[in-house]
């Protein structure tokens, strides 16, 4: 077991985090990671900072975390099964690049909305699956997605209505 937490991959650009002689977490180092004592900041290319003028308005920085491309079609995914395997979750949804089904995940975990269970196999197994505070989001997500079917067709048409007045 190291005795250094973070361990540089010599020739390559990642760094693992270890503790009790497990790797916790491999980071790929870029000019925006930076290791200090035993805090890891990972900027993960994605905008996940708060708003700096309303740091703590619930609104601003919840929706700033679910209302991207990809987090509430993986939240709505995993709501049909018990666990998914990453491949598996990645077959779900074809049309994400595995980098950001993989940054999507880690967020979701780190907002506790995703459970990772890694089994110690070969090959490696890990599977997905909603934590409580996921669960008690889908009756909101519902609603939403329930008001869109119902409004759908109107807002294409107003949207319609809209380009042909600019033209």
């Amino acid at each position: 077991m190291p005795e250094n937490p973070f361990i540089a991959v010599p020739g390559s650009a990642e760094v693992f985090v270890w503790q009790n002689g497990e790797v916790l977490l491999p980071l790929r180092v870029t000019s925006h990671h930076r290791v200090e004592s035993l805090i890891v900041h990972v900027n993960m290319e994605r905008n996940f900072n708060k708003n700096e003028l309303y740091p703590d308005c619930p609104i601003r920085n919840i929706l700033n975390r679910i209302s991207d491309k990809w987090t509430l079609l993986v939240l709505y995914t995993l709501n049909g099964h018990d666990a998914l395997r990453f491949r598996d979750l990645s077959a779900e949804l074809p049309d994400i690049s595995q980098k950001m089904l993989v940054l999507t995940l880690r967020t979701l975990e780190t907002d506790g909305f995703v459970t990772r269970k890694v089994y110690a196999e070969v090959p490696p197994r890990v599977e997905y699956m909603l934590t409580d505070r996921a669960h008690s989001l889908f009756p909101i997500i519902n609603q939403l997605i329930q008001w869109a079917k119902d409004h759908m067709d109107e807002i294409l048409l107003d949207r319609t209505r809209a380009l042909s007045a600019v033209k």
